[in-house]
């Protein structure tokens, strides 16, 4: 049954009369400039840590478990929670979840910045994770509840996404001048200010918007969500860089059990944390899966490009910064371009065509040398520029289409699931790919000719405790053991891209096969000739019923949007 109310936005109503949906105005576009903020600075929290792992192991001297966990332990809490603070905000108010995790997330960010240990600083990843987790959906389910119209929507979904190449663009700039005149915590103080003015701007010029028939969060779908992630990480972990145990084998399969079970309780749930008749619609499905595998590839790559950069080819942290530069531009361009691509070319095309130009992208970085800064850097930004690109053809259609795909009323539930699968990516491109690389990276550094072997070991725990290592021993040998390591971390930077290349190839197969012949719900079709193809109705302009939805439910009471001030 429709919730058609005066007032509340356009409704199926619309579905008989064909009048248009409410367009956004002046105070909805200013809204998307404060939403952006949480997204750049997230973007620019984690291009910032790349660039630190250099001054991070120097200080911190952690173990490579521990700069692997350093790093990806903030994406792993985030994905984790991030369907539980999506379906948070759909009960509690998406305005309101936001102000509170922009709050907890200054607070981590300042145990983070004076972290004096390896322990201490994972446990602040963590909780900047925890945070993090309710900025991301609450973000896309307020813009999502903001722009009905669908091209409007499409259009700033694709700003929105480009605050993460944007602020991709400015961590590394930012970021290489913070690391050569401060110490590395000064990269988490940066996050103080932006928090600060999405306190003071959102409640002047975001509406809230819930779904008031939402029921209570079901707890015990909460501990299994993180309950399945965490032990099948860590065993995805494990296998990668050890190979195969019985503890790693028991993890994986229990977080698979357990993840089972996650899914078969939200089926038989009233009010479940994630709607799983979402994954009917073949376009959310696909789309899901291809954020993950694109998002999965592009981190790992700023992962080892930015210790690449620094320690193999030996250049600071402001230039490596400017040498990915490019790309992040081109990431920015491409997401604003592929709104009106769209209108011409298929979604399979589009995205499918994207997807080649990434995996070609990371075939380039298999020729970056071992020596030689100009070719290397060539190499990279060349290298860096086509994944970034194809990426953000991509991941604007797919978040477009994601949004689209769900009713209004689950619109923080659909962009958790969206967010989920973008950090779940990043998190197991730096496990896995990361642990790929430091797998292959002591299988070669095994031993060095007049190095004593407990230096070779400590060196072989990363690339820049091989660079401290080197440092302390000094002279001919240590020339000689950074040569090595040198050499090494190459090798399995090209093993990396290698299997990037296939894992992107994959996707854009994958897209191909399931999305061809299906129109793009992410651009506005004329309802008297919008066609509802196999396994997918169509959606209309107002973002439309889900695949387990019979009929549009708009504008649910208490929710706030662009219709009360632009009235249809």
């Amino acid at each position: 049954m429709s919730s058609a109310k005066a007032g509340t936005g356009p409704t199926n109503a619309r579905a008989r009369d064909q009048a248009a949906p409410a367009l956004a105005g002046p105070r909805e576009w200013a809204a998307l400039a404060v939403l952006v903020l949480p997204v750049v600075l997230i973007s620019v929290d984690s291009t910032v840590l790349g660039f630190a792992v250099p001054a991070l192991s120097e200080d911190l001297r952690p173990t490579a478990g521990q700069l692997l966990w350093i790093v990806d332990v903030y994406g792993f809490v985030l994905a984790g929670l991030l369907i539980t603070m999506g379906s948070l905000g759909d009960r509690i108010g998406r305005r309101r979840l936001l102000m509170i995790g922009s709050a907890a997330f200054g607070t981590a960010s300042l145990i983070a910045a004076f972290a004096p240990t390896a322990e201490t600083l994972i446990l602040a990843r963590a909780l900047l994770g925890l945070a993090g987790a309710s900025l991301m959906p609450s973000t896309l389910s307020l813009l999502r509840n903001t722009f009905l119209d669908a091209r409007q929507r499409l259009l700033a979904i694709a700003l929105w996404a480009s605050g993460f190449s944007g602020g991709a663009a400015l961590g590394p700039i930012l970021g290489g001048w913070l690391l050569e005149h401060f110490s590395w915590g000064a990269v988490f103080l940066i996050n103080l200010p932006v928090m600060a003015l999405i306190l003071v701007l959102v409640p002047l010029l975001v509406s809230e918007s819930r779904n008031p028939e939402a029921g209570r969060p079901d707890l015990l779908s909460v501990v299994l969500s993180m309950a399945a992630m965490l032990p099948a990480v860590y065993g995805i972990k494990k296998l990668a860089t050890e190979g195969l145990g019985a503890l790693p084998v028991l993890s994986l399969a229990v977080g698979l059990g357990l993840g089972y079970l996650f899914v078969r309780r939200q089926k038989q749930l009233r009010e479940p944390l994630i709607d799983v008749g979402l994954f009917r619609y073949r376009v959310f499905s696909v789309a899901v899966a291809t954020n993950l595998m694109i998002v999965f590839s592009l981190v790992s790559s700023l992962f080892f490009l930015t210790q690449y950069l620094q320690l193999v080819l030996g250049i600071s942290p402001m230039r490596a910064g400017f040498v990915l530069v490019p790309g992040l531009i081109l990431s920015v361009l491409a997401s604003l371009v592929a709104v009106r691509v769209s209108r011409h070319l298929s979604l399979a095309t589009v995205i499918g065509g994207s997807l080649l130009v990434t995996a070609f992208g990371f075939a380039v970085l298999v020729l970056a040398p071992e020596s030689g800064v100009t070719t290397g850097v060539v190499t990279v930004a060349l290298g860096f520029s086509l994944i970034s690109t194809g990426a953000g053809f991509a991941e604007t259609l797919t978040n477009g289409a994601i949004m689209s795909a769900a009713p209004p009323e689950r619109a923080g539930a659909a962009s958790a699931i969206s967010e989920t699968a973008y950090e779940l990516g990043a998190a197991l491109g730096v496990a896995v790919l990361g642990s790929v690389l430091t797998a292959s990276y002591r299988s070669q550094l095994t031993g060095v000719e007049g190095v004593p072997q407990n230096t070779v070991e400590a060196a072989r725990e990363t690339l820049g405790g091989a660079a401290n290592a080197a440092s302390d021993l000094g002279g001919a040998g240590g020339a000689a053991l950074m040569g090595a390591a040198r050499s090494a971390f190459t090798d399995g930077m090209h093993l990396t891209s290698v299997i990037a290349v296939l894992i992107v190839l994959a996707a854009a197969a994958q897209v191909w096969v399931l999305l061809r012949g299906l129109d793009n719900p992410a651009v506005e079709v004329p309802e008297a000739q919008a066609p509802v193809p196999e396994a997918a109705a169509d959606t209309s302009a107002a973002g439309a019923a889900g695949p387990t939805e019979d009929v549009e439910t708009v504008g649910a009471p208490g929710s706030a949007g662009p219709a009360e001030h632009h009235g249809p």
